[in-house]
């Protein structure tokens, strides 16, 4: 996979104790049992981590990993000089 992707699984895993086996491309947050407020609290970890500036919307618990790895990779090719 990509860096971003690497990184973020490092994030889920080392942060939020997610099982690094049930982590996957298409794996929604819902199944890995992470709520909305669980969600607020990683895009806040994300911002701080790929120094990006990412809304609450681009997250939800039914998006995948690959969907938010997508958003990142977009905002870090907007800010990038």
């Amino acid at each position: 996979m990509s860096p971003v992707y690497d990184k973020l699984v490092d994030v889920l895993v080392d942060r939020f104790a997610v099982d690094r086996a049930a982590i996957g491309p298409d794996v929604t947050f819902e199944e890995l049992e992470m709520d909305s407020l669980f969600l607020v609290e990683l895009l806040l970890v994300i911002e701080s981590e790929f120094q990006v500036k990412i809304g609450e919307e681009a997250a939800a618990p039914t998006d995948t990993i690959a969907t938010v790895v997508k958003v990142i990779a977009n905002e870090i090719a907007a800010t990038a000089p």
